[in-house]
């Protein structure tokens, strides 16, 4: 009876290392070539941009804040965000899908509410 229990809870061990290890890590930035070198701040100008972080999403046009981060059990998150975008004023909610590229998994892809890919960033060196 002891030997079941020692392998079930082995068994449990082993399931949850590979489950976290299939878990998206935004400690360090991810972006596109413009985001990653505008991690720091607004250091080159680019009509297209993606910026992810543990904290934000930051486009060319946008700036979310994360207010709520949910993993998923396909490893994917689903973040909840209060964005303000260039030229309007207030902010308004939205909702985030971060996912492991179908074509790369070293690259993350941001999908919007509406299902549509925002677009794909690798992590910034």
């Amino acid at each position: 009876m002891r030997a079941v229990f020692l392998a079930l809870a082995a068994a449990a061990v082993m399931t949850a290392g590979q489950a976290s290890a299939a878990a998206i890590d935004l400690s360090k930035p991810y972006g596109d070539k413009y985001g990653c070198i505008n991690k720091n701040g607004q250091e080159v100008a680019a009509d297209q941009m993606l910026l992810l972080t543990d904290k934000e999403l930051i486009t060319a046009a946008s700036a979310c804040t994360f207010t709520e981060t949910k993993a998923k059990a396909d490893g994917s998150l689903t973040i909840k965000a209060e964005c303000e975008a260039e030229g309007e004023d207030g902010k308004s909610p939205a909702t985030f899908t971060i996912k492991r590229s179908a074509r790369n998994a070293k690259k993350l892809s941001v999908v919007d509410e509406d299902g549509n890919v925002m677009g794909e960033v690798s992590r910034c060196k």
